[in-house]
């Protein structure tokens, strides 16, 4: 027989190239490997959520604290400014804390009266702007500090924007993370795939000689890496949701309106469940054309 004729692959010859310990070996690598793959996945995407919902917390959102000793002047220039607020044009909404919910903000560092203590306790009007255009805040400056002299206003993007920033890093992070763990698991199958060939040189010199061509050698070594690598992506993927429906159910206790907006919605769970056939798909690639080329300098 000539070494381009077709020849029927059998079991026999499969079982030939196998390698049970380096089978498990590998399965146990792809499990590891798409087990942090997934953690990072799941962090960057809920960070990138969280981001996203802050940035439209702070976008257009103001706060006018107006600052006086005495509550009657204080409660004056508090309505002074509300009125003045829910004349112009580029605030949408604007409405005033409530004392008694300021107190129980208050209430861990100033105890529990801390008017009565004869602590200055100031009021807050929340404003929400028609668009979050820096002219528009300049302006809704200018129209408060004219009513009050008291008053200060602060953009809420003024202080929350290095939170911001900092997800936004945090989530570019885990997707370079994603990255390398796919470059890694690569390069871990390319080397497995070498590693087969130089174990079975002897076996695949006789299946050349029966007939087999390179590509249907490539097929039978790349069905032995799509099976170690399925069980390892079952393995690895089941470990990592049961960790991520942990500490999501964990960061849903805490009643956080910053890390409620991590929740993942269901295009980030499909892109979660995808990544275990991407790892396969990706394992049978690298491993088809790291023994194509191996085979092309032994033979």
């Amino acid at each position: 027989m000539t070494r381009g004729a077709k020849v029927r692959e059998t079991g026999a010859e499969a079982r030939a190239l196998d390698d049970g310990g380096g089978a498990h070996v590998m399965s146990w690598v792809i499990a590891i490997m798409l087990f942090l793959t997934l953690l990072a996945g799941a962090a960057g995407l809920a960070t990138a959520r969280a981001a996203g919902a802050l940035d439209r917390q702070m976008a257009g959102r103001l706060t006018v604290q107006i600052v006086e000793g005495e509550a009657q002047r204080r409660d004056a220039a508090a309505a002074q400014v509300l009125a003045v607020l829910r004349t112009q044009s580029d605030v949408a909404r604007a409405t005033p804390v409530a004392q008694a919910d300021l107190a129980r903000m208050l209430q861990p560092w100033l105890g529990d009266d801390a008017e009565a203590a004869g602590l200055p306790v100031p009021a807050l009007i929340d404003v929400d702007l028609t668009s979050d255009d820096s002219a528009a805040i300049a302006r809704v400056r200018s129209a408060v500090t004219r009513a009050s002299p008291a008053a200060r206003v602060d953009a809420h993007a003024t202080w929350l924007g290095p939170v911001g920033r900092l997800l936004d890093t945090a989530a570019w992070l885990a997707g370079a993370i994603i990255l390398l763990m796919l470059a890694a698991t690569t390069a871990v199958v390319m080397l497995a795939a070498r590693a087969g060939l130089e174990a079975h040189r002897g076996t695949i010199e006789v299946i050349h000689m029966l007939g087999a061509t390179d590509r249907q050698v490539a097929r039978l070594f790349q069905r032995r890496i799509a099976l170690d690598a399925g069980i390892g992506a079952v393995a690895g993927g089941v470990l990592a949701g049961g960790a991520i429906l942990l500490i999501a159910g964990q960061v849903g206790a805490l009643d956080s309106e910053l890390l409620g907006g991590m929740r993942l919605g269901p295009v980030d769970m499909g892109a979660l469940v995808a990544l275990p056939f991407g790892f396969v798909l990706l394992a049978v690639v690298a491993a088809r054309l790291a023994v194509l080329r191996q085979m092309r300098r032994m033979l």
